[in-house]
């Protein structure tokens, strides 16, 4: 399928590795001039070379730190007049509710709804104007299956995908969608992260901590960040037009819900 989003300008936040590389790179075989992002200069910089010589596409890479003025002003800067965001950062590492202390939340909330939201108000405007914009957050599973580890997560995420829903209604007739995509179990370094902290918590073999994480996913497998990726640029398409306010869960079939 022709997405039909070729020679289309694109900011995939935190897209150094993982998912948000992903995104990145299947946006960029689809032949959309991406701007990816991370906090190293250095890190940045291979990741836009590595992603280039592998899509054949058109990568650069933007040095910043999206949680501060600065770094968000440095992102929206370098591609004022972008057609699609796909806002992403790391999430707080997973805790204990009697052990999170205020400045906790504080931070939660400026990397997870903050951050995000503000990237959306600068682009937004510009995206109506053109009357074309996409716009996915990655949030997380957690959202609508919250875990008591994930709490900190879990908020902040739920306070952008509120927020995110409410504006969806106002923008979707200027033909700017935003969509939400909720990953859980894919094969990335936080799912090794995971694995690792099982070792440490519960004295298991690194192979078993992860035999252990397989066995929670209904579909026996960890995903593949080529599968969510390509799931972003489709959400990022021309076809996608009529989709907007919606949680898309990418889990292995695993959310045990109907809605």
């Amino acid at each position: 399928m022709d997405l039909q989003i070729r020679g289309r300008k694109a900011i995939v936040c935190a897209s150094t590795r993982g998912l948000g590389r992903a995104c990145a790179a299947s946006l960029a075989r689809e032949g959309v001039h991406v701007v990816i992002n991370g906090r190293s200069p250095d890190s940045a910089a291979a990741a836009a070379r590595e992603l280039a010589a592998e899509t054949g596409g058109a990568v650069r890479a933007i040095a910043a730190d999206i949680n501060t003025d600065a770094g968000r002003a440095a992102l929206v800067s370098a591609c004022p007049d972008a057609d699609i965001l796909v806002t992403n950062n790391e999430g707080p590492a997973p805790g204990r509710f009697v052990d999170w202390e205020r400045e906790d939340y504080l931070r939660a909330i400026e990397a997870n709804m903050l951050a995000p939201a503000l990237l959306i108000r600068a682009l937004l405007p510009g995206m109506r104007a053109r009357r074309f914009g996409r716009i996915v957050n990655i949030t997380s599973a957690m959202v609508k299956s919250p875990s008591p580890a994930m709490g900190l997560s879990t908020s902040a995420r739920t306070g952008l995908t509120a927020l995110c829903k409410a504006i969806s209604r106002e923008v979707v007739a200027d033909n700017v969608t935003i969509n939400n995509l909720l990953p859980e179990r894919f094969d990335t370094d936080r799912q090794r992260f995971m694995a690792e902290r099982m070792v440490r918590e519960q004295g298991l073999g690194y192979e078993e901590a992860r035999q252990r994480i397989v066995d929670t996913i209904a579909a026996g497998r960890l995903g593949q960040p080529r599968e969510f990726g390509d799931a972003c640029a489709f959400l990022c398409s021309a076809q996608a037009g009529y989709l907007s306010g919606q949680n898309l869960q990418l889990d292995g079939g695993s959310y045990r819900g109907v809605f």
